[in-house]
Protein backbone atom coordinates (compact mmCIF):
# COMPACT_ATOMS: atom_id res chain seq x y z
CA UNK A 1 0.00 0.00 0.00
CA UNK A 2 1.16 3.47 -1.00
CA UNK A 3 1.67 6.23 1.30
CA UNK A 4 2.53 9.76 1.07
CA UNK A 5 2.17 11.62 4.73
CA UNK A 6 3.17 15.30 4.72
CA UNK A 7 4.13 16.78 7.78
CA UNK A 8 4.93 20.55 8.72
CA UNK A 9 2.38 22.78 7.51
CA UNK A 10 0.75 25.67 9.84
CA UNK A 11 0.27 29.30 9.61
CA UNK A 12 3.27 31.95 9.91
CA UNK A 13 3.47 35.84 8.91
CA UNK A 14 4.58 36.40 5.43
CA UNK A 15 8.42 36.82 5.91
CA UNK A 16 8.49 33.69 7.64
CA UNK A 17 9.19 30.26 6.88
CA UNK A 18 8.32 27.15 6.63
CA UNK A 19 9.97 23.35 6.04
CA UNK A 20 7.51 20.36 4.41
CA UNK A 21 8.29 16.79 4.88
CA UNK A 22 6.54 14.07 2.95
CA UNK A 23 7.05 10.41 4.14
CA UNK A 24 6.84 7.82 1.34
CA UNK A 25 6.00 4.12 1.93
CA UNK A 26 5.00 1.44 -0.41
CA UNK A 27 6.86 2.66 -3.93
CA UNK A 28 10.53 2.62 -4.90
CA UNK A 29 11.62 5.64 -3.79
CA UNK A 30 14.87 6.01 -5.43
CA UNK A 31 13.39 5.64 -8.87
CA UNK A 32 10.47 8.26 -8.39
CA UNK A 33 9.78 11.57 -9.32
CA UNK A 34 8.86 13.47 -6.14
CA UNK A 35 7.04 17.00 -5.84
CA UNK A 36 4.92 19.78 -4.06
CA UNK A 37 2.00 20.94 -5.49
CA UNK A 38 -0.88 23.34 -4.15
CA UNK A 39 -4.55 23.83 -4.09
CA UNK A 40 -6.34 27.06 -3.22
CA UNK A 41 -10.30 26.99 -3.72
CA UNK A 42 -11.71 27.30 -6.65
CA UNK A 43 -8.06 26.62 -8.42
CA UNK A 44 -6.53 23.71 -10.21
CA UNK A 45 -4.22 22.25 -8.20
CA UNK A 46 -0.36 23.63 -9.38
CA UNK A 47 3.12 22.41 -9.64
CA UNK A 48 5.26 24.05 -7.18
CA UNK A 49 8.55 21.61 -6.99
CA UNK A 50 9.76 18.69 -8.33
CA UNK A 51 12.70 16.74 -8.21
CA UNK A 52 13.38 13.59 -10.51
CA UNK A 53 15.44 10.51 -9.80
CA UNK A 54 18.65 12.24 -10.59
CA UNK A 55 18.12 15.10 -9.14
CA UNK A 56 16.68 17.20 -12.08
CA UNK A 57 14.90 20.31 -10.41
CA UNK A 58 12.06 22.07 -11.47
CA UNK A 59 10.12 25.48 -9.78
CA UNK A 60 7.13 27.18 -10.86
CA UNK A 61 8.15 30.86 -11.66
CA UNK A 62 6.38 32.09 -8.42
CA UNK A 63 8.83 30.29 -6.06
CA UNK A 64 11.95 30.34 -7.60
CA UNK A 65 14.62 31.31 -5.32
CA UNK A 66 12.38 31.31 -2.59
CA UNK A 67 11.70 27.49 -2.19
CA UNK A 68 14.05 24.86 -2.24
CA UNK A 69 13.25 20.79 -2.68
CA UNK A 70 14.76 17.70 -1.79
CA UNK A 71 15.28 13.89 -1.43
CA UNK A 72 16.55 11.72 0.81
CA UNK A 73 16.50 8.59 -0.55
CA UNK A 74 18.01 6.56 2.82
CA UNK A 75 15.19 7.98 4.69
CA UNK A 76 12.10 7.90 1.34
CA UNK A 77 12.00 11.65 2.43
CA UNK A 78 11.32 14.77 -0.19
CA UNK A 79 11.29 18.12 2.13
CA UNK A 80 10.25 21.07 0.34
CA UNK A 81 11.99 24.79 2.31
CA UNK A 82 9.70 27.74 1.85
CA UNK A 83 11.52 31.02 2.59
CA UNK A 84 10.40 34.21 2.65
CA UNK A 85 6.44 33.48 2.83
CA UNK A 86 4.48 35.09 1.04
CA UNK A 87 0.17 35.43 1.91
CA UNK A 88 -0.28 34.60 -2.12
CA UNK A 89 1.36 30.98 -0.65
CA UNK A 90 -1.44 30.06 1.25
CA UNK A 91 -2.58 26.92 -0.41
CA UNK A 92 -3.06 23.66 0.59
CA UNK A 93 0.49 21.65 -0.12
CA UNK A 94 -0.14 17.96 -1.73
CA UNK A 95 3.28 15.69 -1.95
CA UNK A 96 3.41 13.67 -5.03
CA UNK A 97 4.78 10.67 -6.28
CA UNK A 98 4.97 9.66 -9.96
CA UNK A 99 6.23 6.27 -11.06
CA UNK A 100 5.93 5.13 -14.56
CA UNK A 101 2.59 4.61 -15.10
CA UNK A 102 1.12 5.60 -11.49
CA UNK A 103 0.76 9.18 -10.04
CA UNK A 104 0.17 8.97 -5.84
CA UNK A 105 -0.53 11.75 -3.91
CA UNK A 106 -0.59 12.52 -0.25
CA UNK A 107 -3.64 13.73 2.26
CA UNK A 108 -2.42 17.13 1.57
CA UNK A 109 -1.35 20.09 4.90
CA UNK A 110 -2.92 23.53 5.47
CA UNK A 111 -0.48 26.55 4.82
CA UNK A 112 -1.42 29.85 5.91
CA UNK A 113 0.90 33.18 5.24
CA UNK A 114 -0.71 36.23 7.41
CA UNK A 115 -0.18 39.88 6.12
Amino acid sequence: QVQLVESGGGLVQAGGSLRLSCAASGIRFSIATMGWYRQVPGKQRELVARITSGGGLNYSDSVKGRFTIARDNAKNTVDLQMEPLKPKDTAVYYCNAYTVPNVYWGQGTQVTVSS
